[in-house]
């Protein structure tokens, strides 16, 4: 059975989506063609506007309607930390903390020689350049505990360490409420590793 046109190209939109299959496209589809008109309208809108709206920012590559950033822009935060992460949705992670109070910057993805990505094609450059500024005191390095995201906080920490600049990794390991028994290894390791005095 064929689907209408504008359905058939809706789930082949839906379809771009990360981890939406057919069905799932024409689950989303078919939900669609019931939604009220404004409801559809304001979910276009929605769409057009995260393309034409946010850009990233300048000096720490977040996303952003104003360049550069508020949190860049903030000078109650505190200049002399960076926090650097794989993607802006990671910002947001921390951000939620309510804790951190120093800067960050964006790498929008990390080493992968399989893929053929290299230091020019994240966003490094532009962290040295932040560097040299005499501000800067730490590096926190935040990328996932993946071979690639292990791979680029090394890089990272190789590049930075030589201009004296502290840099310091997030811990990893144990989840509250986790159960040592069900860990795989290379978390039971993070774990000991990133241990602390009590």
């Amino acid at each position: 059975m064929h689907y209408p046109e504008p359905i058939a190209q809706l789930m082949e939109s839906y379809m771009k989506l990360p981890g939406i299959g057919e069905k799932t496209a024409a689950r989303l589809a078919f939900y669609t063609v019931n939604m009220k008109e404004d409801d559809v309208t304001r979910f276009a809108k929605s769409l057009i506007s995260v393309k034409r709206d946010l850009t990233y920012c300048s000096v720490c590559g977040n996303m952003t309607q104003n360049d550069p950033c508020d949190i860049c822009e903030d000078k109650n935060r505190d200049q002399s930390v960076i926090l650097v992460v794989e993607q802006a949705k990671d910002v947001i992670a921390m951000e939620k903390m309510h804790e951190f109070k120093g800067l960050y910057h964006v790498l929008h993805g990390v080493l992968s020689p399989i893929e053929g990505t290299g230091p020019e094609d994240i966003n490094i450059p532009v962290l040295i350049k932040r560097l040299q500024k005499d501000e800067v005191k730490e590096v926190i390095i935040a990328t996932n505990a993946t071979a690639e995201g292990e791979a680029t906080a090394m890089y990272l920490s190789r590049l930075i360490k030589p201009a004296g600049i502290k840099v310091t990794r997030l811990a990893h390991g144990l989840s509250v409420g986790s159960d040592i028994e069900y860990a795989d290894e290379v978390t039971l390791l993070k774990a000991v590793e990133g241990r602390r005095e009590m």
